[in-house]
């Protein structure tokens, strides 16, 4: 089938981008207001766009039924320039989810799912106790495109356990952490425990010699 974006509906769009770009890594932010009120939301747009200096990227849709009023993530980032992004593994996947609901404005998320908080090394911002992993980040920039915005965070601090690190890398053992990752539809999640596998990359000498 083919598919021309001016005459698919957005809800159809959506549910064909969200079916082919995948897995996708989960960014648990942590915000807070300027009354210091801490919110958790999980975003699946999200992934590292550069390294110097190290840039990541969330895409967060504006409240569904007010397309032009921004959700509580982009308005905290967008009004206190911090937030951070815990990484999202299987031990706290369920805990994750609760962080989803549309809870009203005075409920904490953080408190709702049994999540605890530790403060952050550079960032006012409090990173999840429970997340194995964490990027600070501080806004970059912030881009509205339709009902839409890209938030661009510029990584100040990374926080991972001792022993998820090989310090010869450093390398994260992504083998060991278990992260998971966002697939199709609503509910449906992908595992990396035991899921690994090595394509090593060719060199060109190789790559010639090999087609001899």
């Amino acid at each position: 089938m083919q598919f021309e974006i001016e005459t698919t509906p957005a809800n159809a769009i959506y549910k064909l981008l969200i079916g082919m770009v995948a897995p996708r890594p989960i960014a648990l932010i942590t915000s807070m207001d300027e009354e210091g009120r801490l919110n958790a939301a999980p975003f699946s747009a999200y992934n590292y766009f550069g390294i110097d200096p190290p840039i990541i990227g969330v895409g967060i849709q504006n409240r569904p039924a007010e397309p032009a009023t921004p959700k509580d993530t982009a308005r905290n980032i967008r009004r206190t320039g911090e937030f951070v992004v815990n990484v999202v593994t299987e031990d706290i996947a369920q805990k994750m989810n609760i962080c989803a609901t549309d809870f009203p404005a005075e409920m904490s998320e953080v408190e709702l799912a049994g999540f605890t908080t530790v403060p952050s090394q550079l960032v006012k911002v409090p990173r999840i106790a429970e997340a194995h992993a964490a990027l600070e980040c501080r806004e970059y920039a912030t881009m509205e495109i339709g009902s839409s915005r890209i938030v661009l965070g510029r990584v100040v601090a990374i926080f991972v356990e001792d022993h998820y690190v090989d310090p010869a890398g450093p390398y994260i053992k992504a083998e060991e952490l278990h992260a998971i990752g966002r697939m199709n539809g609503l509910g449906n999640y992908v595992r990396t425990r035991d899921a690994f596998m090595t394509i090593p990359r060719i060199p060109y000498e190789q790559w010639k010699k090999n087609r001899q």
